[in-house]
């Protein structure tokens, strides 16, 4: 009897073991418990480690007091869409958008008005049209660099156009930005948080996707009011953030005045530039008929096939092939059937390439042409 194929995995969005600074990491925790064993295992307070807290606040050029960090980025997510979002306030997002983020803000009971996403990021004449026929959004999730599910990035002029209808809206931007330090082609943008002169953005990140995922350390940065009153929730849920792995991310970022932390997010750019550039090429050889951006960093690509592919079939169709994706329609309110995400940061490009050849065997059996 045949063996089964070995398991292919485009559904994760994590870096592979390879590409994670393993010795640096080891290091980082020895530094960490030699440096200030106090700080390190005591509990700490809801703001999180205040040397991790302080080098945040420098890099983005704000007071300590406009940061705060929590046990990842999604917990940072959930504080403040507690502090912002009651239930029926109306809050844009991107169309498609990462599906965790469309869970929470239905769960809160908030009016979720999905905007279309185009290939240089969310459709602003599509916001203002939102708020010319009365709508007044309380928030607008944007993920501007690289984004998830689709790989696409906000361009500068849009940026400034949405910084602009938040002002005069009264609408907060919160800026979820996990994949900034991920761009291994094209020119870097600035943030909406370094351009925002009315205190419109709130800003999220992660060193989950340049350090290591199990190191769950996220941040918010915003007006200090608000940042406050997070906190306070923060108190309430956890008192005291992980302060062994915030003190391991500040022993990791700060190494050689920060030249250790550049060479390892220089070796997990390079191979997620391999990677992309494998897929891309795969898919251009293997499924012709598909569509899709070559994303310039980040973790993920989205694909469209011909209108009419039944997603599901396909899901099932690849399961069988030992290779999981996921589907476009968790991205959505509604649509995406003929949609999938492929996340390339966890596979090789041998996994990569033998992946997406099973993958269009999948889409041959359920007879999709172009």
């Amino acid at each position: 009897m045949a063996s089964e194929p070995a398991p292919i995995s485009f559904a994760r969005g994590a870096p592979s073991l390879d590409i994670v600074d393993v010795d640096g990491l080891r290091a980082a925790a020895d530094r960490a418990f030699q440096n200030d064993p106090a700080g390190t295992t005591a509990y700490g307070t809801a703001i999180g480690y205040r040397p991790l807290r302080a080098w945040i606040a420098d890099k983005h050029g704000v007071a300590p007091e406009q940061v705060i960090v929590t046990n990842g980025s999604m917990q940072a997510d959930a504080f403040l869409f507690e502090a912002l979002v009651e239930a029926g306030d109306v809050v844009v997002v991107e169309k498609p958008t990462y599906d965790r983020t469309l869970l929470s803000l239905r769960s809160r009971g908030a009016d979720v008005r999905p905007i279309d996403l185009h290939e240089d990021g969310i459709d602003v004449a599509g916001v203002e049209a939102l708020i010319a026929a009365g709508a007044k959004p309380r928030l607008a999730h944007i993920i501007p660099n690289f984004q998830n599910p689709a790989g696409y990035t906000l361009s500068a002029a849009k940026r400034r156009a949405l910084l602009a209808l938040a002002a005069a809206n009264g609408m907060t931007i919160f800026e979820d930005d996990p994949y900034v330090e991920l761009r291994f082609s094209g020119a870097s943008l600035p943030t909406m948080l370094s351009l925002d002169e009315a205190g419109s953005v709130v800003y999220a990140s992660s060193f989950s996707k340049t350090v290591c995922p199990g190191i769950r350390v996220g941040y918010l940065v915003g007006p200090e009011k608000l940042i406050a009153r997070i906190a306070k929730l923060a108190t309430h849920t956890y008192i005291s953030p992980n302060m062994v792995a915030q003190s391991i991310v500040n022993e990791f970022v700060r190494a050689e005045d920060g030249a250790a932390f550049d060479r390892a997010v220089a070796r997990v750019k390079g191979a997620l530039q391999e990677r992309a550039q494998a897929l891309c090429a795969a898919l251009r050889r293997e499924l012709p008929e598909a569509r899709f951006v070559e994303p310039e960093g980040g973790y993920f690509l989205w694909v469209e096939l011909p209108e009419g592919t039944d997603g599901d079939a396909l899901f099932a169709a690849a399961a069988e092939r030992g290779v999981q994706i996921v589907k476009g329609t968790d991205f959505l309110l509604d649509g995406g059937e003929n949609a999938f995400r492929l996340a390339y940061s966890g596979v090789t490009v041998p996994q990569i390439e033998e992946g997406v050849a099973r993958l269009a065997d999948a889409v041959r059996s359920l007879g999709v042409t172009a």
